[in-house]
């Protein structure tokens, strides 16, 4: 990109998938976990468009429409407030495209969309040693440092999953009307 270029901000389209796979990649890289990383194609074709979407995408991309950052998103919901939030899951802008707005504007289109959907938070994480910790206090952003992440994976998870009754195929995956 060259240094006087903004980039804009739209919507993810299914011929974006091949470019945000390959940011997702460079981004477990950058967080020192390259081989945590197996997002394919296919599967952030399927969440993101297929029939019940529950991810949603966003690209910065620059004047000839090549996505150089991307958002990828879903609905969190606050049952004290009672309303909808977004859960950025992953915000990642590639090096020559860093410091032309993309990141802001990337976020900055996430929360026009919270203001409009009357949601109250946008919220995400970040690793306590990545340097975007300036960038976030310079929009506002402030840690929660109250809150404590956990995290359930692999058999801890497996061996919880045995003990629900009904089993959880029983259960129904949309609320009925």
């Amino acid at each position: 990109m060259t240094s006087g270029s903004t980039p804009t901000v739209r919507p993810a389209r299914p011929g974006d998938v091949p470019a945000v796979v390959a940011m997702v990649h460079e981004l477990a890289a950058y967080e020192r976990a390259a081989d945590e990383c197996h997002l394919t194609a296919g599967q952030l074709t399927e969440a993101l468009f297929g029939p019940t979407p529950a991810l949603f995408g966003h690209v910065a991309v620059d004047g000839s429409d090549r996505p150089v950052g991307f958002a990828l998103w879903f609905l969190n919901f606050s049952t004290w407030a009672g309303v909808h939030g977004i859960y950025l899951e992953d915000l990642y802008v590639r090096p020559e495209a860093r410091g032309t707005g993309a990141g802001r504007r990337l976020l900055a289109t996430l929360a026009a969309i919270c203001v409009e959907r009357g949601y109250r938070r946008l919220d995400w994480w970040m690793l306590h040693w990545n340097p975007a910790a300036r960038f976030y206090a310079s929009i506002g952003a402030s840690p929660m440092e109250e809150w404590v992440p956990y995290r359930l994976t692999g058999a801890a998870l497996t061996a919880l999953a045995a003990d629900a009754t009904p089993p959880a195929s029983a259960a129904p995956t949309r609320p009925s009307a």
